[in-house]
Parts: C-alpha cells; sequence; structure tokens
C-alpha cells in the first residue's frame, strides 16, 4: 500500500476509534474528553524522514546524539571530576578541595571553582559594598595572590599544564583568565599548555543573573578579547560556556531557554568572526552549560533533541563551518531540574526528583546525572551524604536499570519527533523574532528579552500559587498524615561554619598584607597602560591585563580604572 493511502485510512480509521471505542470509554469514565493522547504517523511533520529529521548518533544533524559511542565510564569521570566548590579564603577553598579528593570525589584533576558574589561583581574584599558577602558563596579573590594560594598544591603530576580548572566566572573572566596566565608563567608554563574552561557568557549576566558591571557592548567586547586570546594562545582551552540553565531559572520556559541561548550564541560567534577568527578554529571548543529544566520528562528529552539538531544547523548552514567538530553541541551536563525547584519542605523527594531528571538524561542521548543532590535547599555546600545518594542514584540507573545501553530510545517515535518539531519550531520563532530586531544584543540592552523572561516567571509563580502546577508536599499533599522523612548525618558540615564566618576578617588581612608590600610605582603604571589599552576598542586587553595582575593590582582597582572607560550598566525600564 502506498504510503498515502495508508494515511488515509489511518485517518479514516481514527474517525471510528474516536466515535466508537474512545466515546464509550468516555462516558463510562464521565469525561468530556480524554486526558491522554495517542501519536500515530498522522503527527509526523510534512517531509518527515528519518534520515534527514534524526539521523544516527554522532552524524549531522545530531538529534540522536552528538556522539556515536562514548566508553561507559567517560562522562562519569568527567563529571564527577568537576565537583563545584568554593567558599571563604583561597586557602579554605584548597583545603576544602582536597578533602573532597580524599572522600572519593575525583577533583583534582578538573576542579571547578565558585566565586565570592563580590569577586563576581568586580569589588575587593575592602569595598564597603563587599561587607558581609566575603566568601559566603564562593571562594574570594581580590588579586593574583589569592590564585597562587589557591594552586599552590597543585604540583608535579598536578602542575597547571596536566589539570583542566573551570571557572564559574563572567564579568571579570578576563581578569581571572590573566591571573591565571601569570601563574603559569610564574612556574615556567606557557599559555599554550595551559587548559582553563571559562563561563565567560555575559549576555544571560544581562538577561537573567545580574552580575554585570559594564555596558552590553564593552561586555561583549571582553568576551571577544578572551575567546580571541586563548583561541590564539591557548588552544587546549574552552574560553566560554553558553549558558541557558540561568535563564530557565529566571523563569524562562524550555523555548525561550532554547531561543535566547542560541540568539545569544549566534550574536557570540558573528563577534568572534569579525574580530577575525575563522568559526572553524574556535567552533570545537564551544560548549553550552545546560538548559536545565523540569522533570517534564518528554518535554525535556524533546529539547536536548532539537538542540542539539538546532546548534548543528546553526555553525554549519549560517557560520559555513567546515569541521564536524564545530556543529557538536556539547554540554557539561544532560538533563536536570531547576534548583530553584527543590524544596525545603520533605527535602528527600528532591533526590527522587532528580532521579527522574537521571533517567530522562539517559533517554535524551546524554549520560546520566541525578543533580542536584538532595540537600541544595538547605544551605550552601553538599553534604557528603547527599553527594554519595547522587551518586549511588546515578549508578543504579546505568549499572542495574541499564537505561544507558541504548542511545536515542525515543528515536522514530511518533509523539516523540512531533514534540521535538513542536520544540524546535518555537525556537527557531523566537530567535527569528530576536534577528529581526537586530540580534542577541539589541535585545539585550532594550530589555526585551529580559521583558519575556520576566513574563514567564509570573505565570510560573502564578500557577503554583493557584496549584494548576503540582509540588509534592509544597502546595499539594500537605495532611497530617504525611511524614516528613530524614536521614542521620554521620559527618560534619562540608563548608565548615566557624572558617566561613572568620573568612572575611582573614581576607582583608591578607589583602592588607599584599597592599602594603606590592610595588605602587609599577601598580599604578600597569593600571594606566590598561586604561589607554581599553580605549582602543582594536586592542586585546589580556596582554594588558596580565600585567596588571602580576602587579597584584586587586578586582576592585582593575574595573575602577575600566569603568572609567567603559562607564557601567543600567539596566532598560522593564
Amino acid at each position: 500500500m502506498e504510503e498515502a493511502d495508508e494515511l488515509k485510512l489511518m485517518d479514516t480509521r481514527r474517525a471510528e476509534w474516536e466515535g466508537q471505542c474512545l466515546r464509550s470509554s468516555l462516558e463510562k469514565c464521565g469525561l468530556d474528553e480524554s486526558p491522554f493522547r495517542m501519536y500515530t504517523p498522522l503527527d509526523r511533520s510534512e517531509g518527515w524522514t528519518f534520515l534527514g529529521r534524526v539521523g544516527w548518533p554522532g552524524e549531522y544533524p545530531f538529534t540522536a546524539g552528538t556522539f556515536a559511542t562514548t566508553t561507559l565510564e567517560a562522562d562519569k569521570t568527567r563529571r564527577r571530576g568537576s565537583a563545584y566548590a568554593g567558599y571563604g579564603t583561597a586557602e579554605d577553598t584548597n583545603r576544602y578541595v582536597r578533602s573532597l579528593a580524599n572522600h572519593g570525589f575525583g577533583v583534582r584533576k578538573k576542579p571547578t571553582f565558585a566565586f565570592s558574589l563580590p569577586t563576581q561583581c568586580g569589588y575587593a574584599s575592602d569595598d564597603p559594598l563587599a561587607r558581609g558577602e566575603v566568601g559566603k558563596v564562593g571562594v574570594s579573590i581580590d588579586t593574583l595572590r589569592d590564585m597562587e594560594v589557591l594552586f599552590e598544591d597543585y604540583t608535579g603530576d598536578d602542575d597547571l599544564d596536566r589539570i583542566q580548572p573551570t571557572f564559574i566566572i563572567n564579568s571579570i573572566a578576563d581578569i581571572l583568565l590573566a591571573m591565571y596566565v601569570a601563574l603559569g608563567e610564574k612556574r615556567g608554563i606557557p599559555p599554550t599548555r595551559l587548559t582553563l574552561h571559562l563561563q565567560n557568557d555575559m549576555l544571560k549576566e544581562f538577561v537573567a543573573r545580574g552580575t554585570q558591571i559594564f555596558p552590553v557592548r564593552p561586555s561583549m567586547r571582553l568576551v571577544r578579547d578572551s575567546v580571541v586570546y586563548c583561541t590564539k594562545n591557548m588552544p587546549l582551552s574552552r574560553p566560554i560556556t553558553f549558558c541557558g540553565d540561568h535563564m530557565r531559572e529566571a523563569g524562562a520556559t524550555a523555548e525561550q531557554t532554547l531561543g535566547f541561548a542560541f540568539a545569544n550564541a549566534i550574536a557570540y560567534v558573528q563577534t568572534f568572526i569579525d574580530a577575525g577568527l575563522d568559526v572553524d578554529d574556535f567552533g570545537p571548543r564551544l560548549a553550552f552549560l545546560y538548559f536545565k529544566g523540569s522533570i517534564d520528562v518528554y518535554k525535556e528529552i524533546a529539547l536536548q533533541r532539537a538542540a542539539r539538531r538546532m546548534w548543528a544547523k546553526i555553525m554549519r548552514d549560517r557560520f559555513k563551518a567546515k569541521n564536524v567538530d564545530s556543529w557538536r553541541l556539547r554540554t557539561d551536563w544532560g538533563i536536570t531540574m531547576k534548583y530553584s525547584d527543590t524544596t525545603k519542605q520533605r527535602p528527600l523527594n528532591n533526590l527522587t526528583r532528580a532521579v527522574v531528571c537521571g533517567v530522562a538524561s539517559l533517554m535524551a542521548g546524554h549520560d546520566c546525572d541525578v543533580r542536584p543532590p538532595f540537600d541544595e535547599p538547605l544551605g550552601l555546600g553538599h553534604s557528603l551524604e547527599a553527594l554519595q545518594l547522587k551518586r549511588d542514584a546515578e549508578r543504579i540507573l546505568k549499572y542495574e536499570a541499564k537505561l544507558g545501553d541504548v542511545i536515542d530510545p525515543f528515536a522514530g517515535s511518533y509523539f516523540m519527533e512531533n514534540l521535538t518539531d513542536e520544540v524546535e519550531a518555537e525556537a527557531w520563532r523566537i530567535i527569528e523574532k530576536v534577528e529581526a530586531m537586530g540580534g542577541a544584543v539589541v535585545a539585550v540592552e532594550n530589555g526585551y528579552m529580559q521583558q519575556e523572561i520576566t513574563r514567564s516567571a509570573y505565570e510560573e509563580q502564578k500557577a503554583l500559587g493557584t496549584g494548576e502546577r503540582v509540588l509534592v508536599g509544597v502546595n499539594k499533599f500537605l495532611g497530617e498524615e504525611e511524614l516528613d522523612v530524614t536521614i542521620a548525618r554521620t559527618l560534619g558540615h562540608p563548608y565548615n561554619p566557624r572558617t566561613r564566618a572568620a573568612a572575611e576578617n582573614r581576607q582583608l588581612a591578607n589583602l592588607r598584607r599584599i597592599k602594603r608590600e606590592r610595588n605602587d610605582a609599577r601598580l599604578r603604571r600597569s593600571l594606566s597602560d590598561l586604561k589607554d589599552a581599553a580605549q582602543d576598542e582594536r586592542t586585546n586587553l589580556i596582554p594588558p591585563l596580565i600585567e596588571t595582575v602580576k602587579a597584584y593590582a586587586t578586582v576592585g582597582e582593575i574595573c575602577a580604572s575600566l569603568k572609567e572607560v567603559f562607564g557601567e550598566y543600567r539596566p532598560a525600564t522593564i
């Protein structure tokens, strides 16, 4: 039978089924319409073919997977090695990372550092605006001396040219990059042998997170300078990681997250090309943090499949990348829930939620990742008990349930292919709207992205308030018979509370000592040279920043000098 004839027959049979079998069931259940839906070949997009829309894993259009295969432990080693850590002073964080390694969380080779809020926002610890925040949400880095302490026991087989640290930093990414390069030079290690991964996604800071310092266009210049510098001098590094998850945390829908993240990425890639780089020189080093989201399993799987297909199309067709590795969408993690959706009420339910996401992640073509640990909403620093449960859940899903044995198990599913097409179509519509107004930079400057995400956040919160969206133990299933289950804590808090409370005074003492001992004439000269370089749009600021950090300028002093040239960001009214 010809396909057209078969589809016509199927349409006729569906009408008969709805009029007889389905109607009878609805009458018995007292329903006007079914809460469920059945998908068939009638729901496929026009012109849909397996090779055109799905293909093989590791090949264009990458719907089924970024790579054809991977070793069973490859991604797991990478993720366990990138535990996110940082609090107090550099010395405190150094000690904490060592303790994680001692408990089996292999973070020596691939540490990921969180930074103090004043550091993220370009303030030194002795700035009045930093008071009370030093070392609270990450490690405080004021000068090159802090970077030296942070990495002081990374020597021998763990020296800087043998590790792959990640800095979760944006507004001052160029400054911390300069510090790391300067630290390498002090050890006789040239930049070409260093590997450093930066978040460095400034556009999402304006849209969703809020640690921006300078206006949008100077911020884009700083991103450009670090990417150009790393492409030419640190080819092993990943100088930028595009972030959709922060927009999702701020309230963006799945489709908005995908559309805005890709619109931002398009703006970045064009900026790097305009700076003289060939797309295939940096394309294989681009990555996305993740798109985060909900535990709506089907929607999140569809989002991941659509994302891989869209990025491949953007890089191949729009930017004419020739290297297949430039087409691959690399993500640090797969599907995870929004951390803001974790609950203090009945917190062990967060483990169940994270396991659901781990299942979805495996089914979406990623390695298994069960995150966040269940005690995420209970305070900074995950307990080792929570980390153990997280790790064991991943092992159970992979080795006992064997959910990782099949790549993209939904490939060809009438339902999943339809949903993937729907998510992709809406994301393209959002991208096209952003492009029509002049691109992501304009859409951030005029407040469009911020306004759209704010609207979605309001609708989401309203749905929680009305009960339309259920959050177990928060707005439903709250009866007196419900139990609040806890686990015994056998180990102390990972972030020593006394150490954390005293961190600010110790950091201020360290900073006072550095300011006494540094060469003030060299400091003033380097800051002056940096300001002169900033006035020339064509000058890459990484080399003068390296000289400035070598003079032990503080993060605050460097940002103050750049503010004199760039000004400060003032948000659009939304």
